[in-house]
């Protein structure tokens, strides 16, 4: 049986916000009260970090947000770039302006994974546009608390 905490910072109720964090949109998702399921919400645009960090707060307080999820853009070799770098200080600045613990995840591909997922579904171009950061904030959230709820044929 596996001995390790199912959640830190977790307490039955709560949601997990998952972002997406991009140079023109940043998406988002959001868990069910289990942290079993993610779900995706909506996109905001990224005109500037101080207004995707309100626009985040906002969120958290009419979901009900316990924690945040920030994917990592990482190069496919594990090293970090620019936008890993941008992404960092924005952690940091969400972290002083929702009072919430937030973590990263490694995020590499969700972005190819969901625009995938949408030409499968034969979404338009301009569809796709409009819901690949959602998408990828979905997949990178489900992909988190998939490593950390263990399943249960694993009790």
């Amino acid at each position: 049986m596996d001995e390790r905490p199912r959640w830190p910072f977790y307490s039955k109720g709560m949601r997990i916000l998952g972002i997406d964090f991009g140079t023109k949109r940043v998406g988002l998702a959001i868990s069910d009260e289990t942290g079993t399921i993610a779900q995706a919400l909506d996109y905001l645009d990224g005109d500037t970090d101080s207004a995707v960090s309100e626009a985040v707060v906002r969120v958290v307080c009419e979901r009900g947000v316990g924690k945040i999820v920030v994917g990592i853009p990482l190069s496919m070799n594990g090293q970090p770039s620019a936008q890993t770098e941008r992404t960092l200080r924005f952690m940091e600045a969400l972290c002083k302006s929702a009072d919430l613990p937030v973590e990263c995840w490694d995020e590499r591909l969700t972005s190819v994974q969901a625009e995938r997922a949408l030409l499968e579904g034969d979404v338009s171009r301009k569809s796709r546009r409009n819901k690949i950061d959602k998408l990828a904030a979905q997949i990178m959230l489900q992909c988190y608390l998939d490593a950390h709820n263990p399943r249960p044929d694993q009790d």
